[in-house]
C-alpha cells in the first residue's frame, strides 16, 4: 500500500510550524528533509523518523518502513504540536555533521 497524498499533506501541515520541511516522492512513499537533511519519511500512511541516540528518550515504537530496511521510530501523537516539534528538532540536530 502506498501513502495517500491526503496523508502526506496532513503530515506536512503538522510540520509546517517547524519550517523548511520538504518532501520528495520515492516509489509511492515520501522522504522528509529539513535544509537538505533526511530525517524521516511517510511510509504506508505512517510517519517515521530516523533513530538517533538523542531521540531515544522519547520511547517511540520501532517500525520497519519497507522490507529489508533499518527500523525507524513511529510518530503516533501528531496532535501535540510542541512535542512533535521537539522530537523533530532533536532528530535533525542529531543528524547534522
Amino acid at each position: 500500500m502506498s501513502t495517500t497524498k491526503e496523508y502526506r499533506d496532513f503530515i506536512l501541515e503538522q510540520l509546517s510550524r517547524i519550517g523548511d520541511i520538504t518532501s520528495k516522492p520515492m516509489m509511492g512513499e515520501y522522504l522528509l528533509y529539513q535544509n537538505g537533511i533526511l530525517f524521516g519519511g511517510i511510509y504506508d500512511n505512517r510517519f517515521l523518523i530516523k533513530i538517533t541516540p538523542k531521540n531515544q528518550k522519547y520511547h517511540m515504537p520501532e517500525e520497519i518502513p519497507y522490507q529489508n530496511a533499518k527500523p525507524m521510530y513511529l510518530i503516533e501523537d501528531l496532535d501535540d504540536e510542541e512535542k512533535l516539534k521537539e522530537i523533530i528538532k532533536t532528530t535533525i540536530e542529531s543528524l547534522k555533521r
